[in-house]
């Protein structure tokens, strides 16, 4: 049985002289077990929950931003799929924009700390690949977006 989690790449524009897409930053949790590694807003899905409904619950309750906070980003969705203590995992990412920047996170006791960061910074903190690559195409969507405006 396939183990599924579901969440948001939460990202923030920074109003300062830096252009687009550079002045996008993403949000990262650091867990509280393991090897505390650095991951976005995701968890598993409950019996009866759909997918969306799971990635909205799990960023209210591991980052403290609810459905008011964020705006999803249309036609943005990555799956992920890995194995975890050799049990296969799938993971759907959603792509989000912090409504208000300037808006506080607030963790849960399943992480340690969280860090706003660009996208190098961001993709040297998460450390694993498929997620490096989730970050990079998120990047690139958002500047594909802007430039179409």
């Amino acid at each position: 049985m396939v183990l599924r989690a579901c969440g948001f790449i939460v990202f923030r524009r920074l109003a300062s002289r830096v252009p687009p897409p550079d002045n996008i930053e993403y949000l990262l949790l650091q867990t509280s077990y393991g090897t505390h590694h650095w991951t976005p807003p995701k968890g598993h899905v409950d019996p009866g929950e759909d997918d969306l409904t799971t990635a909205l619950r799990e960023t209210k309750e591991e980052a403290g931003l609810g459905a008011e906070h964020l705006r999803v980003i249309d036609g943005f969705l990555q799956e992920l799929r890995y194995e975890v203590q050799g049990k296969p995992k799938e993971v759907l990412y959603w792509l989000a924009e912090l409504r208000d920047p300037g808006t506080a996170v607030t963790l849960s006791d399943e992480h340690r700390d969280y860090r706003w960061a660009r996208l190098e910074e961001a993709c040297t903190l998460a450390q694993y690949k498929d997620l490096q690559d989730t970050l990079r195409s998120a990047h690139r969507y958002l500047g594909a977006l802007q430039d179409k405006q």
